[in-house]
């Protein structure tokens, strides 16, 4: 039978692949973005800046205070790294989304799996890293394959969870591999290349479950998330196969605009495996980047019968405006 031995949760910002000297180039962004997203109201920028004003942000979003915390998120992410490769699990489940690098608005499933022998990693090429906004083209390279590859996919463990979801009442788009654009191939989403250019010291053979957090109107709610991390968590124990399996939820914490307060009940819900919490954290503040939480609660819910026990690795805020901009970095295991 298959059993979980290994679970993590990390996010995957491309602020954690810029260095803090050029955090500023995405404020530009945020300065003309009118609909920033904060604790279940939109504001603009300088709206966030006056109602913010008290919490010291200018501070905290200084190149010092940026510095130190981009060092402790590195740091964060080789301990999860490091943990991975002592586990040495079998085959990794990836819970992520994807932000129309593989889907658009004529096919976003809610809900989508791979089933095929392998997946694509893809050079982004020079031309199209040119026409990128600035501050993201530094990202994007950074999770992107230094050339084209491709990674192996457990395809049999795969049709058996979508066997197992589809027989316990779950529609699941399933890819025999990424769909193409008509100006070709496609690879795999940041969610899922951070994961291998940063956390894997060695291809794993994986899992892919993507999750439409994004993009009205299909978006799977809290409460389906942890229905969904119940119903694969079930899958893997009545796999025949001796696998050891580790679990990943890809993504979060709160962002464009941090919420810590939120952020705090999340990882109280995370530690303790509490579904009933989980399930009842209100979609209207699981928006924007902040809705990459729910990669996080299917992968607890996955684990929630595991007997593992969680550990915040830690938890860094990292501001890059006065308005409170940004990503709050999580990094977490289960072990």
């Amino acid at each position: 039978m298959a059993k979980i031995v290994f679970g993590f949760g990390t996010s995957h910002s491309p602020l954690l692949s810029t260095s803090p000297d050029k955090w500023h180039l995405r404020v530009e962004a945020d300065k003309k973005n009118p609909s920033l997203e904060y604790k279940g109201s939109s504001y603009n920028f300088d709206q966030l800046c006056a109602l913010r004003k008290k919490e010291n942000l200018d501070h905290q979003s200084s190149l010092a205070v940026r510095s130190e915390r981009h060092a402790a998120s590195q740091k964060s992410i080789k301990v999860l790294s490091e943990k991975l490769e002592h586990v040495g699990p079998d085959v990794l489940i990836i819970i992520g989304n994807d932000q129309k690098e593989v889907f658009d608005e004529n096919n976003t499933p809610s809900i989508s799996m791979l089933y095929g022998d392998s997946v694509e990693h893809m050079a982004i090429p020079k031309e199209r890293l040119e026409k990128m906004p600035p501050g993201i083209a530094i990202a994007a390279e950074a999770v992107s394959a230094i050339t084209d590859t491709s990674y192996p996919i457990d395809a049999e463990f795969s049709a058996h969870i979508i066997h197992s979801l589809t027989e316990n009442n779950f529609d699941i788009a399933a890819m025999k591999s990424l769909p193409t654009s008509p100006s070709g191939r496609r690879g795999m989403s940041h969610a899922y290349g951070f994961i291998y250019r940063k956390i894997m010291t060695k291809p794993i053979p994986a899992i892919h479950v993507c999750l439409n957090t994004f993009y009205p109107p299909n978006q799977p709610t809290a409460a389906r998330c942890v229905a969904l991390g119940q119903a694969i968590g079930k899958a893997v124990t009545t796999y025949d196969d001796e696998l050891r399996v580790a679990v990943c939820g890809s993504g979060g914490l709160s962002h464009f605009v941090i919420d810590e307060d939120f952020d705090q009940t999340v990882i109280d819900g995370l530690k303790n495996l509490n579904m009933e919490l989980l399930s009842s954290l209100p979609e209207e503040l699981l928006c924007s980047g902040t809705s990459e939480i729910k990669n996080w609660i299917t992968t607890a819910a996955i684990l929630k019968e595991s007997n593992l026990e969680a550990k915040v690795i830690d938890y860094i805020p990292c501001y890059r405006s006065e308005a409170g901009t940004g990503n709050a970095m999580g990094f977490m295991t289960w072990e």
